[in-house]
């Protein structure tokens, strides 16, 4: 049975690991291999930790951890909602963008945004999320990666 948490310093690791897998599988047909190695190579920054240990959930599936989500309250921000390979396409991630969406309402807040990689787009259409314009996402690391922008009501 599937179980959404917030994480601890325990799932720094898995959340850097379900990250970099599912982007790799995930996005391999819409960006370019040597984008996406920019994107996800390396290994976690203290800093990294201290955002997971602030602002992720994580999803358990038979004391796995499968999946994450991360909500920031003051900026209304969802991100990165990855699911682990051998786990996707069985609903993991709707699960999780439910329960951060009902943080939001917890929170009082009027919206949410995010901004998604061009093949998760759909899915957050799907889960009545709107936005269709292409933008540029800028990572941490400097890397710029086309994403759709995107809004929901609470």
């Amino acid at each position: 049975m599937l179980t959404i948490r917030k994480a601890s310093s325990g799932d720094v690791l898995d959340a850097w690991d379900i990250r970099k897998a599912s982007v790799l599988a995930a996005c391999a047909e819409y960006y370019p291999e040597a984008s996406l190695s920019a994107w996800v190579d390396g290994s976690p920054t203290d800093k990294w930790a201290s955002v997971v240990e602030r602002d992720f959930y994580v999803a358990i599936d038979e004391g796995l951890v499968v999946g994450t989500g991360m909500f920031t309250v003051a900026s209304g921000q969802v991100d990165a909602i990855f699911v682990r390979p051998s786990h996707m396409g069985r609903g993991i991630g709707r699960k999780m963008l439910q329960l951060l969406e009902a943080l939001a309402r917890d929170h009082g807040l009027a919206s949410m945004r995010l901004d998604a990689t061009l093949n998760a787009a759909p899915f957050y259409r799907y889960c009545g999320w709107s936005g269709d314009a292409i933008s540029t996402y800028r990572t941490s690391r400097g890397l710029e990666l086309a994403c759709v922008p995107m809004t929901r009501g609470c």
